[in-house]
């Protein structure tokens, strides 16, 4: 049975961004894969509504290295405060999942 997998999101602000953090995570084996895409965000800041352009990067990697895949964020990230979520993967292709556990390992 293969580890438990996870996904890390997180957004940049530009693809530029998002391409320079999703290819640092794959560089330094933290995630195994990462996939870009643009959205549109709506959130609350510095006390106003703003809609922005964004980039949403998602990291398949392991549970175990989920944890410094976040430090490795916070330290990377151009953002004040980076959205890092982590989110379990319950099922999905065994022999996928294994070669996650292999490229991060």
């Amino acid at each position: 049975m293969s580890e438990a997998c996870v996904i890390v999101t997180t957004t940049a602000g530009s693809e530029a961004a998002a391409r320079e953090l999703a290819a640092g995570v794959v560089a330094a084996r933290l995630g195994a894969c990462a996939q870009l895409v643009p959205i549109t965000t709506v959130y609350r800041w510095g006390g106003e509504v703003r809609t922005e352009p964004e980039w949403r990067v998602e990291v398949k990697t392991t549970a175990a290295r989920a944890e410094a895949l976040t430090a490795h964020l916070r330290e990377v990230h151009p953002y004040d405060l980076p959205e890092i979520v982590v989110t379990p993967i319950v099922g999905g292709s065994g022999e996928y999942l294994a070669w996650v556990s292999t490229e991060t390992g």
